[in-house]
């Protein structure tokens, strides 16, 4: 029997099969992927084989294969230790939601995101929300970001989950830009995703929490990712939603130092005009990055996510601001 992991509840996955039905299951045995020390072997997306188990009063099955994934993208488990935490699988892009205000996502957060789903060759649209709470300078602040992210490809969209009207995209087009697509979201906590989840699927009714007024973050509401159908207006539906819990950090795995530079689409194109070919756009002679930093061809700050990711590993140091 074959289907896809739709939830992760952490020790329990729920499949569902090919012919829509539901089973609870656990993962055979000491089940791990070759090659990937994951804390969780088994993630949302993944498409499964099964056997059904007894059980009494619900479809009960054991997880014996993972079939080949298309995709994935990981980050450093929350434990700090030397294994990754696999967000999802075969994932058509990914749904970065981001805020200027209330919270604030840092830069740096961004491009650590960006920089990972580069490494596992997941595109990415960047989700500007709470759009309705910005004033004229943060408005003015709003179009530098979209400038700087468009301008080196990646799509940008400005909504309000809670006053549709106040967003420069309306939640309709926002769901256009998602239709066909299996799209994972994520962001930090706080910066709205579930609300925006429940703008985009009615009647999905995802739990959601207040800002912390003391720190202005936000408490995690999603425990366990899972994914959701996306509906389409006649009832149908064309495409999915991975949600996931909200991060403070985003530690990359399994990155080399050397690598880094290939996960800044920006650095990477600049920097193939670099004298030395192992060149690490810090200190080198002849290093055509730090020529177009000077130039203002490289914005200030995904040099400096460059050059935080460069230099240290430790994923503590790339938490949101608090």
């Amino acid at each position: 029997m074959q289907g896809i992991v739709i939830k992760n509840t952490g020790s329990w996955y729920i499949v569902r099969l090919d012919d829509g039905q539901l089973f609870q299951c656990k993962v055979k045995g000491n089940f791990r992927l070759k090659g990937i020390r994951s804390t969780n072997p088994v993630a949302v997306g993944d498409h499964v084989r099964i056997i059904p188990t007894e059980s009494v009063d619900e479809q009960v099955g054991m997880i014996t294969e993972i079939m080949d994934r298309r995709n994935y993208i990981i980050r450093k488990a929350s434990n700090l230790s030397k294994q990754s935490h696999i967000i999802a699988a075969n994932v058509d892009q990914a749904a970065l939601v981001v805020t200027l205000r209330h919270p604030e996502t840092s830069t740096t957060f961004i491009d650590r995101f960006l920089a990972g789903a580069e490494a596992y060759r997941v595109p990415v649209i960047l989700i500007f929300n709470k759009v309705d709470l910005l004033d004229e300078d943060d408005k003015h602040l709003l179009s530098l970001f979209f400038r700087l992210y468009e301008g080196i490809g990646y799509p940008c969209y400005g909504v309000s989950a809670l006053n549709d009207e106040q967003g420069l995209c309306s939640i309709d087009s926002l769901r256009e830009v998602l239709h066909g697509k299996t799209t994972l979201f994520s962001g930090n906590s706080g910066v709205g995703k579930s609300t925006l989840l429940n703008a985009l699927i009615p009647g999905l009714d995802v739990r959601t929490a207040e800002i912390s007024d003391s720190h202005d973050t936000g408490m995690h509401t999603t425990t366990f990712s899972e994914m959701f159908d996306l509906p389409q207006p006649d009832g149908s539906s064309s495409g999915h939603i991975i949600d996931t819990p909200g991060i403070k950090g985003f530690g990359t795995f399994d990155m080399e130092r050397e690598e880094v530079g290939h996960y800044f689409r920006e650095i990477f194109e600049i920097g193939q005009e670099c004298r030395f070919g192992n060149c690490t756009h810090t200190h080198e002679p002849g290093c055509a990055v730090l020529a177009a930093m000077e130039e203002h061809h490289i914005a200030q700050s995904r040099y400096n996510s460059y050059l935080s990711m460069l230099e240290d590993k430790d994923e503590d140091k790339y938490r949101s601001k608090l």
